[in-house]
Order: structure tokens, then sequence, then C-alpha cells
């Protein structure tokens, strides 16, 4: 992992990195316009973890990554020990990706064609979209060899240049989102930027919107908010021009882009943006009629919804969330349904239920352990729920704190 263990808060986090910066409580507070109080309270617990967007400021000013402070994990790991990152970043960064005029294709590999290198990839979406995310970290190092080998002959101008460039696109945007996931954030910026470039390559509208996901997901993952919010505004803005409004492809990527840059404009605290991106968001949804899965997206009136509630998170609105959290998410993608299991056990904890959040966390669990273990946001709400439980102990504080050391929030 990066810097610090896993078991350390938020606020101790905050702290250490204060420090080896040289900054007093008083300096770096009023860097962030905000009382020494304020920063000493947060530091030592004494209050909820502060927003997302003053965490970004936080991680700005003392020049560390966002996943620093949230304490994201570098390796993924479950039974199978699939927690290969450092594979996947040698993939990324070959020299060889550097320059195809330098090193171009090597004489004696027969290049792959698209078609099976698309069903590989697409296999491995919908791994990522189970929750099974030590498998596409297994897989991701040679589809991205694959899709390397794809782009030399894509170079070659054969009539499938364009089928080899989308192809490259799908599993750079594959390893972009997964990386974020994982706190790479920075590779995660290296892929989604090729998947981009391979995406243009394509000349398919659909291929770039898609893309441009990845994109947003890395700026997420930095804490770069305004730039996610240019990112989707712009995207949607050339999407809508490009292809038939009644596509429903082109509905789902839309109203995806407009989801994406609507948590962007959350977490910069911006309410009116978020608002009117979610609304054109819903609009879209009901054009499409029904929760579908067109391009791995997830997208339809309840992915719409689960974001409303993740935005009112970030809003620090808990209250909205704990009132209305409870909806089945039983037929959504494995990854969207655990999100918002997170989410809702988070607002159920600031509330102090701390059995329903616990309750939330272990259904969320079963479901895609991967998915909660590796999960900053799992790490803040056990640490919480082991402070509401009973000091005498019993059975919900024994499997919380076993929940805790599998999630790494304790030592």
């Amino acid at each position: 992992m990066r810097g610090l263990g896993d078991h350390l808060s938020i606020g101790e986090r905050i702290a250490f990195y204060r420090k080896r910066r040289g900054y007093t409580q008083e300096v770096l507070a009023g860097l962030v316009g905000r009382s020494t109080d304020w920063l000493a309270k947060a530091e030592t617990g004494r209050r909820k973890p502060p927003r997302i967007d003053m965490l970004a400021e936080l991680a700005r000013i003392l020049r560390v990554p966002l996943g620093d402070l949230l304490g994201q994990t570098l390796l993924v790991e479950d039974e199978k020990h699939q927690d290969d990152v450092p594979a996947v970043r040698d993939a990324l960064m070959s020299p060889r990706r550097l320059s195809r005029l330098l090193f171009g294709p090597e004489s004696d590999v027969q290049l792959p064609t698209p078609a099976p290198a698309a069903v590989r990839v697409e296999h491995a979406w919908n791994d990522y979209q189970g929750g099974r995310l030590g498998s596409v970290i297994a897989a991701l190092p040679a589809l991205l060899q694959t899709a390397q080998e794809l782009e030399d002959r894509a170079g070659r101008r054969g009539e499938d240049r364009r089928d080899c460039w989308a192809v490259s696109a799908r599993a750079h945007h594959l390893a972009a989102t997964t990386l974020a996931k994982v706190g790479e954030s920075d590779v995660s910026w290296l892929a989604a930027e090729r998947a981009m470039r391979a995406a243009d390559e394509s000349d398919n509208p659909l291929v770039l919107a898609s893309a441009a996901r990845s994109g947003t997901h890395a700026l997420l993952a930095n804490g770069r908010y305004e730039a996610a919010m240019e990112l989707g505004n712009t995207t949607a803005t050339w999407l809508a021009s490009q292809v038939a409004e009644s596509d429903p492809s082109a509905l789902s990527l839309l109203g995806m882009i407009h989801l994406r840059a609507a948590v962007a404009a959350a977490r910069h605290q911006d309410r009116p943006t978020a608002t009117r991106l979610l609304d054109r968001a819903e609009e879209l949804a009901d054009d499409l009629g029904s929760d579908e899965n067109y391009w791995q997206t997830g997208f339809g009136p309840t992915n719409v919804i689960l974001h409303r509630l993740s935005i009112e998170l970030d809003l620090d609105n808990v209250s909205y969330v704990v009132e209305n959290g409870r909806i089945n998410v039983d037929h959504m993608p494995q990854e969207r349904s655990v999100s918002h299991r997170i989410d809702y056990s988070r607002a159920l904890s600031l509330a102090g239920h701390g059995d329903e959040a616990f309750t939330e966390l272990r259904n969320a669990e079963r479901t895609a352990p991967q998915l909660v273990r590796n999960n900053p946001r799992v790490r803040e709400t056990v640490r919480d729920l082991i402070k509401q439980s009973p000091v005498s102990g019993g059975s919900r504080s024994s499997e919380v704190f076993a929940m805790a050391q599998r999630c790494r929030a304790v030592q």
C-alpha cells in the first residue's frame, strides 16, 4: 500500500501527512479556511471525517494523492491471491508503448484479430460488474498486451483497423475503471488517456463516449472534480449531436455521463449542478424505460436513484439516504448493488443505526467480498460501528471486529 497502514483513520492520516509536511494544526487549518479546533477534532476522530471536497483540498495542500488520505489499497486480495496490480502497471508502462515508430511490431509476432479479443474483454467486463476484481486484475496484463498488438495491427491500415482501436479502447477503459476502484488513481489516469486516444481512432461515437467514462472515473479518483465535470459536460454535448436519440445504447451512455458529472458536481459541493444533471439522467432513463446494461452501464431508473442517494451522502444529507435508501437492488449488476449497500450502511452508521448498518455491510460482503474489503468508506464505517458497540462486547461486537480485521480497518 502507499504510505500508511489501512488500520489508520482518515483523521490519523491527515495528522501524519501534516506533520511530515511540517505544518502545525494552525497553519494547515488556515490554508483550508477552517479553525484549528475543527482540524484537531477531525484528526482525533472527535468529529466525523471531512467531506470529500475538503479531503481533496487537504490532499492538494499536503501534496499527496487523495487515496492516501482515504486509505485506498494498492492490491486486491482474494482466496486465489489474484493481486498482481504491479503486472498491470508493467503492461501499461512497457517502453514499447512509448513509440510505435521506434519499436514497431515485433516481426515474429502474429498479431491478433479484433473479434476474439473483444470477446475476452467483454468477459472481463462481466467479471468487473460481478465484483470479481481479482479475476479482472489477473486478466488485465494479457488483455493490455493484446490491445497493444491490435493497435500495431491497426497501423497497417487494414479493413478492421477501426475494430482494433475499439477493442483497445474497451480494454484500457476496463483497466482505468478497475485501477480507480482499487486505489491506483495515478495509473488509472494513464489507462484512461490511452482508452480515449484509442477511441478517437476508432471513429465510433459510442466507443468514445464509453471511454470518456473511464476519464471521469480517473479524475474523480484523483480528486479533480471540476475537470471531471468539464469532461462529462463536453462528452454529453458532443454525443447528443452524434447519435440518434432513440438508440438505447446512446441513451445509456449519455445517461451515465450525466451521472458521473453529477457525482463530480456533488463532490465539488455544487448542489444545483448535481441536481440538474441528475434530472437530465432521469429523463433519459424514462426514455429508456427500464433497467438495462448496454455497454456495461447498468443504466436505467434504478441506477439514477442509486446515484441520487450516493450524491446526497456526498452532500451530507444523511437523513435523506436513511429515509430513502431501502430499495431493491438485487436485479442490478453486483458492482452497483454493493456500492449502494456500502453507501446506505454508511448513512445508517452516521445516523446511529449500528445494527442495520452492519446488516447491510454483511450482506454486501457476502455478495462481493472484494468490493467491500477494499473500500475505504467501509473501513471508516466499521471503525464507527466498533465505537458504537457496547463496551462489554457481545456477538455483534465480535462480528464487527472480525469484519474490521478482514477489511484491514484495525490491526
